[in-house]
């Protein structure tokens, strides 16, 4: 018995769609399944306006240009995270500032924050691992203080909410720009795809224009303009419609997906606690103004050796269990940059969640023997 860490579960009407979307000869950018998605978003969470990307590392680098973000702006973010998140802005010249994660979760520690803003800092980039909200409220405050921006690195967050002092707000809601993913990885897939998040309204004209290689296409075909042409910095950050029909059939069935997620994430919960009584290992905590979306299941080990044990007696059953990230501040591209700057300073959390964390089988089709496998086998590894 085979048990993948990730299988892509098709909802059902991804072929059907995909197929109109031929019929209907347009195939690229901004067909209707495109436009079926924004409105979606835009009226399931009250997202001012929505923008599917090829990727959300493409919504994040656009987030970087509409930010303007220049040589030595410094933009702080969380060690712990992919790459990608931080990349875009290094791209365009920033210098990074790495926050550490929390003691309790993956997530940015807030309490840092304040100390690690100067002169020259442009904004704060947030990530909500596993779909977990930061403390959104005292980084808006922050943000107001100092004048800065707020992107929300949102990919692991669909249909997942703060619990803040201004009510239930959908994550991905509060940044000034955030960012999601559709990657077979995810809750919702497209295979690959993203989308940028507008939610101050100054940024929206010129989302539209960068989006379209730096011309005001999509003004032209609502009529506004007579002619389209060269306007502005940009790249060809719209995907194919045909990524819009498979993520629509996706969205359609949202309620489903998410339902059926967190039933597989309440068996392990359950099922691990014991572990986690026995101080054997650290399960995943939900702050009380987060909700949880059922992105991942983790186990926390107690150490890097332990993990690696019960990685390869996991695999010796044909289970795949996987590491996440390796904390970006001790990556050989940081630190060759970064090796004469002081900013480059221990982040013991971060690197904890290097060394111990655990993620588990985690797709749709995930069932009940499989899953109580799983669980078993880990029980067998600790006893």
């Amino acid at each position: 018995m085979q048990i993948p860490y990730n299988k892509p579960y098709l909802s059902g009407n991804e072929l059907a769609y995909i197929k109109e979307t031929i019929e209907r000869g347009h195939i690229s950018g901004d067909g209707i399944f495109t436009k079926k998605c924004h409105e979606f978003f835009e009226t399931k969470y009250n997202f001012k306006k929505c923008l599917l990307t090829t990727s959300c590392t493409d919504a994040l680098e656009m987030c970087a240009i509409l930010l303007d973000i220049k040589e030595n702006d410094e933009i702080i973010a969380p060690s712990y995270t992919f790459v990608s998140t931080v990349n875009a802005f290094v791209l365009r010249g920033a210098k990074i500032i790495f926050a550490d994660s929390e003691k309790n979760t993956p997530n940015i520690d807030v309490e840092q924050i304040e100390n690690l803003i100067s002169a020259n800092t442009k904004a704060i980039l947030v990530v909500h691992y596993a779909g977990i909200a930061c403390d959104m409220d005292k980084i808006m405050e922050l943000a107001e203080k100092y004048n800065l921006y707020v992107v929300e690195d949102s990919a692991q967050a669909i249909d997942s909410f703060y619990l803040g002092k201004n009510g239930k707000k959908p994550l991905g809601s509060m940044g000034h720009l955030s960012a999601f993913s559709f990657h077979e990885t995810k809750n919702i897939i497209a295979g690959e795809g993203g989308m940028l998040v507008i939610n101050d309204e100054k940024f929206i004209q010129r989302a539209e224009i960068i989006r379209e290689k730096g011309t005001n296409r999509s003004a032209f075909f609502r009529g506004e303009v007579n002619k389209y042409g060269w306007v502005d910095v940009g790249s060809s950050f719209l995907p194919s419609d045909m990524i819009g029909a498979f993520l629509f059939a996706q969205l359609e069935n949202l309620e489903k997906i998410q339902k059926r997620r967190l039933e597989i994430w309440e068996n392990y919960y359950q099922k691990l606690e014991i572990l986690e009584k026995q101080n054997k290992i650290l399960l995943p905590k939900i702050p009380n103004y987060a909700t949880n979306n059922a992105h991942i299941f983790y186990i926390i080990c107690r150490n890097l050796e332990e993990r690696t044990n019960l990685i390869a007696h996991l695999k010796s059953k044909n289970i795949m269990a996987v590491f996440h990230y390796l904390s970006l501040h001790q990556s050989d591209f940081y630190k060759e940059k970064h090796n004469n700057i002081s900013n480059h300073r221990e982040l013991p959390q971060s690197d904890f969640y290097t060394d111990c964390l655990l993620r588990l089988p985690f797709y749709y089709e995930l069932d009940a023997e499989k899953q109580d496998f799983v669980i078993e086998e880990i029980k067998k590894f600790y006893t």
